[in-house]
């Protein structure tokens, strides 16, 4: 090593400020600092408090650990305290209180002397505490026994850190060799033997606590208690360090000589504390000694827990270490209480799954849940999102799913009982079909108009299938069938009717005035009548395929319920509830008509021409679409608007097509199978003799005892011979 005296170099080091090389070497305080916020974070806790002890050492390591936890984020201070110089009890009782008032808090940051460690415990026994603080000490607490002597079980679960140091073996048999015979170098030794046996060397000694005077045969070890203090090893680098730098600085100024050279002695303080921080060599423990770009030598750490063992005895754990990294055993942690996991020292406790946080202005750690209600799921932990129109939450809201898709099937009660009465319907219009076809030349069959008739039961036919189109499975066909049948059934049905009650009306009424029998009154007018008012439908509903085509639907507001849980998508075909109307609208026109000229009619005898059995049909009908309409429209808003509108049109049109079948072909045919003696032909009459009797039938109708055996009856229209005179 150069010989180069340290007294003509220092005061040039920086600029003209000494340069403390043991300070250096010993991990600053912002090491500690990043080592406790590393240990808050990996415990997962973000809401502590700190304390500290009023002057530089306190209030700068508390400054430390709040600036690095700012940095690094997600640590929330609840309350930064301190102890005053002149402290009382009733301090420390004040400080507990004010940590009481943010409970949540637990874990305690402590930058404190001894004497304010034990005033600080003291008050949380007294406080009847013991256990709900987690300590977390700083190096001046460390591994040792006297701030927490007596207060043991109020220290259990402190986490503390030291300074990570080796015992330097040689250095004991130096230092324990030292007396004061051989000691030439340090000129503090002769007070330090003093203080350490308790003597004094000379009557001028400044130690006035005692009065026996030291032999000088006193040995370190033997007549004193001697433990190698814990920073000698960074006493030894710090030397080590500037005697590395000095050497390096001479080998590249001097080249060519030893010693101090003209250019070392010019050099200045800053090149020397260039080359200081630039060393690198293994310490005296072992490990290698450098300078970060601060100048500070890296950060080593043990870290302890204060544990109760099983047998109620305590002491120091270690249970990890910190270099520049956190390296923690959890699972070696001890905790208050015999708490088995790891306590909480949070502000807000998480959020569920499906719940955002609103936070707390100016608190980051702090927070309110909110659930995500609605058809809204947790987007982020702070914010909620809407589903798209066709999604809805997923059962913990942490995303969007499809909504259901539903229809009307088959095995539902709305559509069972509409397939019921429609297959009853559809067996009775083929038996009556049948029978009509079976006795198609009787005098019956051929006095209800056969052609008009077979139109009549095709149209009520049409109106039982329409049931079974309008709950099959939505596609393009089945569509397109509801677009053609349901209003075509109801149009045959009320156009054959008209037609009828029509050709009756104008029969009586051209007879009041004539002879001459009306004009369109035989089979093949009827059916070309009754044919260009299907037509009608027909068109409309050609023009309909042409402006807008069939196609299926998903309709997702029908059944989109305030609970997500509960929405479906219905399956069905384009076809509006306005649609819906306008097509059954010209069948609903017709059915008026009929009823119109049905009350005309009212007056013809009661065997004539199906005039009064037509005329209850449609007052009969009437009633059925007067109470179809406000259930139709008036569940238009209803979550079972589907089944309630089919079930309830379905079942209107079972209904009316009952209603015309039962009224104007049950009683022919119970004739027809059991009253064959009835079905007899009557003989022909001219059609001015039908009108007469008909007339003055309906005006005797109102005496009946005067009429012949209580009887008035007329013949059938359809007897007329047209022909005759």
């Amino acid at each position: 090593i150069p010989q180069i005296s340290y007294a003509s170099t220092a005061p040039e080091l920086s600029d003209d400020r000494r340069y403390d090389f043991f300070s250096r070497v010993v991990p600053p305080d912002s090491f500690q600092a990043q080592a406790m916020v590393d240990i808050v974070k990996s415990m997962g806790w973000n809401y502590v408090s700190t304390v500290a002890s009023e002057g530089s050492y306190g209030e700068k390591g508390v400054e430390a650990f709040m600036q690095i936890s700012r940095e690094a984020g997600g640590i929330c201070i609840a309350q930064s305290l301190k102890i005053p110089h002149d402290h009382k009890q009733a301090d420390f009782d004040k400080i507990i209180r004010q940590l009481l008032e943010t409970r949540h808090a637990r874990a305690v940051i402590i930058f404190a002397y001894d004497e304010d460690i034990r005033g600080i415990l003291n008050a949380s026994k007294r406080a009847d505490q013991v256990g709900h603080f987690l300590w977390i000490g700083s190096d001046s607490w460390g591994a040792k026994n006297s701030p927490i002597q007596g207060l043991e079980d109020a220290a259990v679960g402190a986490v503390t850190i030291l300074p990570k140091r080796a015992t330097i073996f040689g250095f004991d048999a130096y230092f324990t060799s030292r007396t004061l015979e051989n000691n030439r170098r340090n000129v503090w030794f002769a007070e330090f033997w003093e203080e350490n046996f308790n003597c004094k060397l000379m009557s001028s000694s400044k130690k006035e606590d005692t009065s026996r005077k030291c032999t000088g045969q006193e040995r370190i070890g033997t007549d004193s208690k001697y433990e190698q203090e814990g920073k000698v090893q960074f006493v030894i680098d710090a030397v080590y360090a500037m005697a590395h730098a000095l050497h390096n600085m001479q080998k590249d100024l001097c080249p060519d000589q030893s010693g101090v050279c003209q250019e070392m002695e010019h050099a200045g303080g800053k090149k020397l504390l260039k080359y200081i921080r630039s060393v690198s060599f293994n310490g005296s423990a072992g490990t290698s000694v450098t300078f970060n770009r601060n100048g500070d030598a890296p950060g080593r750490y043990d870290l302890f827990q204060y544990q109760m063992s099983i047998n109620n005895t305590s002491g120091y754990k270690v249970i990890g270490q910190w270099t520049e990294t956190l390296q923690l055993n959890i699972d070696d942690m001890q905790w208050p209480n015999g708490e088995m996991e790891i306590p909480s020292s949070v502000c807000s406790l998480p959020c569920k799954t499906g719940q955002r946080k609103k936070m707390v202005k100016g608190m980051p750690c702090c927070w309110h849940c909110e659930p995500c209600d609605g058809y809204q799921y947790q987007y982020d932990e702070t914010s909620c999102k809407l589903c798209a129109y066709n999604m809805r939450p997923n059962p913990n809201r942490t995303a969007c799913q499809p909504i259901p898709i539903v229809k009307l099937e088959w095995h539902s009660p709305w559509a069972i009982i509409p397939v019921f009465l429609a297959m009853l319907g559809i067996i009775a219009t083929i038996f009556v079909m049948a029978t009509f076809i079976r006795y198609n030349d009787t005098p019956i069959v051929r006095a209800s108009g056969r052609e008009l008739s077979y139109v009549l039961l095709t149209g009520i036919f049409l109106c039982y299938i329409i049931t079974f189109v309008m709950i099959a499975t939505p596609d393009v066909a089945v569509c397109s069938f509801r677009r053609i049948f349901l209003g075509l059934g109801m149009c045959i049905s009320y156009a054959a009717l008209l037609t009828k009650t029509n050709r009756i009306y104008r029969i009586f009424e051209e007879g009041k005035k004539s002879v001459t029998p009306p004009k369109l009154i035989s089979p093949t007018s009827q059916l070309a009548i009754t044919s260009s008012l299907i037509s009608v439908q027909l068109l409309g509903v050609l023009i309909w395929f042409g402006v807008d085509p069939p196609n299926t639907i998903i309709d997702y507001d029908e059944q989109k319920t305030i609970n997500p849980d509960k929405a479906r998508g219905v399956l069905k075909c384009d076809i509006t509830d306005l649609q819906i109307i306008c097509s059954l609208g010209y069948s609903i026109l017709l059915m008026v008509t009929c009823t119109v000229y049905a009350i005309k009619t009212r007056g013809v005898p009661e065997n004539f021409n199906e005039a009064k059995p037509i005329g209850f049909t449609m007052y009969t009908t009437c009633i059925v679409w007067l109470a179809f309409i406000p259930i139709f429209f008036g569940t238009a808003q209803s979550a079972e608007k589907l089944y309630i509108q089919t079930t309830t049109l379905t079942i209107s049109m079972n209904l009316s097509a009952s209603v015309a079948l039962g009224m104007l072909y049950m009683p022919k045919v119970y004739v027809i199978i059991f009253h064959p003696e009835l079905n007899v032909q009557k003989r022909k009459r001219s059609f001015k003799a039908v009108v007469t009797a008909a007339t003055m039938s309906s005006r005797l109708s109102h005496k009946p005892s005067d009429r012949p055996n209580g009887e008035a009856k007329t013949e059938l229209c359809e007897n007329v011979d047209p022909n005759s005179k």
